[in-house]
């Protein structure tokens, strides 16, 4: 994290081009794609499950509160995993990821990079979970609420249009219960994902 950080502020001080101006009252909407990289854990000595990573269309909406406060609201399309047990496919399943963050933005308003760190909370909604090893049935993940950080830099490239690329990292604690040979079995589940976001953002 510190060196994504340090890689961020360099970026900054290094590119030159028009002034930013994130100031108080500005809404910036951002897209493009984002990269969930999961580091799954369990409790369990047995079932020790992964999850793969997978990239869906990102979305952001932040608004200036003042010239360096801003708030972030993170949304995404749906994101997509499969579910293993070393290398055989469990299960798939399906969630969404809403995060709410306070952010600080560096520097003037009128510089020509804005790097920010942010603060939040994440809720993670599971769906269309979808049991697929033969004799697994009945699996369910529980919804999770956990802590979110952020850091980012936008770039300006034109007015009102900038380049934005920025770096997540959220706590999800999940339960998956499932059957198998019809023993209920229940495992909890950390993901903790890194999440990886590049796109262009627009100034209202």
């Amino acid at each position: 994290m510190k060196k994504t950080v340090l890689a961020l502020g360099v970026m900054a001080a290094l590119v030159a081009g028009s002034a930013v101006a994130h100031q108080a009252g500005s809404v910036i909407v951002r897209g493009g794609p984002i990269l969930v990289v999961p580091n799954a854990s369990t409790n369990h000595d047995v079932f020790k499950f992964d999850v793969n990573s997978n990239a869906q269309l990102g979305l952001t909406a932040t608004y200036m509160a003042t010239d360096n406060l801003g708030v972030e609201l993170l949304a995404a399309t749906p994101f997509s995993h499969e579910i293993t047990l070393g290398n055989t496919l469990v299960g798939k399943t399906k969630h969404l990821p809403p995060s709410l963050y306070a952010q600080y933005y560096f520097l003037d308003k009128d510089a020509k990079a804005r790097p920010y760190v942010g603060a939040g909370v994440n809720y993670t909604t599971f769906f269309s979970e979808k049991a697929v090893l033969n004799g697994v049935t009945d699996l369910k993940l529980k919804d999770s609420w956990g802590p979110a950080f952020n850091a980012g830099v936008d770039i300006q490239v034109a007015d009102n249009l900038f380049l934005n690329t920025a770096i997540w990292y959220a706590k999800i604690k999940s339960k998956a219960t499932f059957k198998l040979g019809g023993e209920e079995h229940k495992v909890n589940v950390k993901l903790d994902p890194t999440v990886f976001f590049v796109g262009l953002g627009y100034r209202f």
